[in-house]
């Protein structure tokens, strides 16, 4: 069995998750801002609707830290469902306390080259996937960024300024010339 090369490196995936917190942090506060409706308002977009698209999210961070320990899961086995969790205080809570764990995965993944094989049953028809801890992890980061693009745009529909999370507007240090 072959797996595609990834070159190791030193990536620090931790440290992208903690920028990934604080901007998911604003992102919720956002949410937070506003009446239920909007939360639960079908948009175009995304997975239809800020929850079902936060809610996939954190859904899909879960499986990926338990596919990099070892464990083959489903949705199914997932503590974050639309059914689940249909408010939302208690899903933003639940979601900040599976976040130390994600984190503690990341920050000990080891070889990002090591492979991982796992089965997926997201699709109508179940998939042998095959990756590396490294793919695993920059999947978890990359995917939180790409819905979080889609919950921005759908709470700009909603009327929110929700704009500019930026890796380097976030952490980046910035000092006044003159």
């Amino acid at each position: 069995m072959e797996y595609p090369p990834m070159h190791t490196s030193d990536v620090n995936f931790a440290h992208f998750f903690d920028y990934l917190l604080k901007a998911r942090g604003r992102l919720l506060d956002w949410v937070r801002a506003q009446p239920a409706a909007v939360y639960t308002r079908t948009y175009p977009m995304g997975m239809g609707s800020i929850r079902a698209t936060l809610v996939h999210t954190a859904g899909a961070e879960w499986a990926y830290v338990e596919r990099l320990t070892g464990k083959d899961v489903s949705i199914g086995d997932s503590p974050f469902t639309v059914e689940r969790q249909p408010e939302f205080e208690p899903f933003a809570a639940a979601w900040e306390r599976r976040a130390p764990l994600t984190r503690q995965a990341l920050a000990a993944l080891g070889d990002p080259a090591r492979p991982i094989e796992f089965t997926s049953r997201m699709g109508p028809k179940a998939m042998r996937v095959r990756t590396t801890a490294g793919g695993i992890a920059g999947q978890l980061l990359f995917h939180e960024v790409h819905h979080r693009a889609q919950v921005m745009a759908m709470l700009r529909q909603a009327g929110v300024a929700a704009e500019n999370l930026d890796y380097s507007v976030l952490l980046f240090e910035r000092t006044p010339i003159g």
